[in-house]
């Protein structure tokens, strides 16, 4: 597998979506990306991540990781009936939302810097 920073998933520039990051079967190049194995989504203020599934469902995503750092939450998600359902670990992989979490380097709370 073969990971990369942003990517354009979709077919053209009428019509994508931004993750902020992504994971794929194979090399990923090009402009254009029908699809990945995993998207990473980063919650920040007005942000559409969890509006964004079902458009990487319909592209046949297999999961979806959505870090939220101002909540200190991971919500992983599989591909399941296609929708997305909570999973405890990865298919892809071998991690889960609790390991993730607990190796992720969370920006200090608004009552830390209090």
């Amino acid at each position: 597998m073969t990971s990369t920073g942003q990517i354009n998933l979709g077919e053209s520039e009428d019509d994508f979506r931004v993750p902020d990051g992504a994971l794929h079967r194979d090399r990923a190049s090009g402009v254009w990306h029908h699809t990945a194995a995993l998207v990473v989504e980063i919650v920040s203020p007005n942000d559409e991540s969890w509006e964004k599934l079902s458009y990487y469902a319909a592209r046949g995503v297999d999961e979806v990781l959505i870090v939220d750092p101002q909540e200190r939450t991971v919500s992983w998600l599989a591909l399941q009936q296609g929708g997305y359902r909570p999973v405890e670990r990865s298919g892809l992989i071998g991690m889960g939302p609790g390991g993730l979490a607990e190796q992720l380097d969370w920006p200090p709370t608004d009552s830390a810097l209090r």
